[in-house]
């Protein structure tokens, strides 16, 4: 195959490394700067310019997207989508990995374990949000912060409240975030690629230094993961539309706690505590997956008028349960049901004799019409406008 891999950083340890693996694999690759890419929307079809000149084809890209030109970098990595070049990491996975409060929301609504978080903006709200975290110490995050950088520990509520003030006066956002005692200043990285995690490592921070990363001197070594960390691990990757990631996590009393997801995972720390071929597993990881590019399959699937995706939830007092999906009259009604989600299983392109249960959500594609008729109403949550009174204003 032909790789271009997107980096501003071609000496880097993680960009050799990748171009290595390549190369050694038989593979055409360039390196390529993102930000001297131009995006031409100006002919029949989506196409980029890089240097000035027409981009030659690839049959994939490897975005190494820095932090500092997210907008920028994602912008390209949508172009090369809509050419149909494959990428194992999506425009929208890298943009939704970068935010920590959107990475944060869209995690907790499937269920994946993290530090208790909240984010206010009114001085007012700060010390009832450090009360619903647990109280102090709590951490304070800056919501693009990266390696370490703007993560604070605050000791106690006025410190907290004295820092969150003045990072806000700046016009900076920031999560309030549980301090996970038990930790102890150590974390797991899991370098998830496909659907396994490939390697893992502990990062111990050092001193009284509570950041593990490598960055602010934490020292790594290789840890065998247990079941349940490999499987949220790989979880939360998917969940966020990213096929290669680092997943950083918390050992808390109850189980792997999610940190962060790291759509551009640096590979020297892992594989010189592993000494596992990390960069080669990517690249094989490509290689295998390069016919498949991103679709987005609401916009595809939406093109027939009348036409769309919708996801119907299974009522527990609904005629469909303990009904096959055969005989559930779906078809008939020219409804077809791509995936079932029950619980946290994903049963993909289920087959005729599948029976529903109560709770399961089918993600559909059929007749608006006909699913509508089987989605609830929504329940209004707002009252109707009333009509001005005759005197809108009291006077002092």
């Amino acid at each position: 195959m032909k790789l271009g891999i997107l980096s501003r950083a071609p000496r880097s340890y993680s960009t050799q490394r990748l171009r290595t693996a390549a190369l050694d694999r038989g593979h055409q690759v360039k390196v390529l700067n993102t930000l001297r890419f131009a995006i031409d929307l100006s002919g029949d079809e989506p196409d980029l310019q890089f240097r000035g000149k027409q981009l030659s084809d690839y049959d994939a890209v490897l975005p190494r997207i820095g932090n500092s030109i997210t907008y920028f970098g994602t912008a390209v990595v949508r172009q090369f989508e809509q050419m149909d070049v494959y990428t194992p990491n999506t425009a929208n996975g890298i943009a939704n990995s970068r935010d920590k409060l959107r990475a944060s929301q869209i995690l907790s609504r499937h269920n994946i374990g993290m530090p208790p978080t909240t984010f206010v903006r009114d001085r007012a709200d700060v010390i009832p949000a450090i009360e619903r975290v647990g109280g102090a110490p709590v951490v304070i995050k800056l919501l693009e912060g990266t390696q370490g950088i703007g993560v604070i520990l605050a000791p106690d509520i006025k410190v907290a409240e004295a820092i969150i003030e003045t990072l806000q006066s700046t016009k900076q956002n920031v999560l309030i975030q549980r301090f996970v005692v038990e930790s102890k200043g150590r974390d797991i990285r899991a370098l998830v690629v496909g659907d396994r995690v490939v390697a893992a490592m502990r990062r111990v921070a050092q001193g009284d230094e509570f950041r593990s990363n490598v960055h602010r001197g934490g020292s790594v070594e290789k840890v065998e993961l247990d079941p349940e960390y490999e499987r949220v691990a790989v979880r939360a990757a998917q969940i966020m539309g990213l096929k290669v990631a680092g997943v950083d996590m918390l050992e808390g009393d109850d189980g792997p706690l999610v940190m962060e997801v790291n759509s551009s995972p640096g590979l020297e720390g892992i594989e010189t505590a592993t000494k596992l071929d990390v960069a080669g597993a990517i690249i094989d990881y490509i290689d295998n997956q390069v016919a498949f590019p991103q679709i987005d399959v609401r916009e595809r699937l939406s093109v027939s008028t009348g036409y769309g995706v919708a996801e119907i939830v299974v009522h527990g007092d609904a005629d469909l349960v303990g009904k096959s999906i055969g005989d559930s009259g779906l078809r008939e009604r020219d409804i077809s049901v791509l995936t079932l989600h029950r619980g946290t299983t994903v049963v993909p392109n289920p087959f005729p004799h599948h029976v529903l249960e109560a709770e399961d959500r089918l993600l559909c594609f059929g007749k608006l019409e006909e699913m509508r008729s089987m989605i609830p109403a929504r329940r209004s949550r707002r009252a109707r406008v009333k009509r001005l009174p005759k005197q809108p204003i009291h006077g002092d």
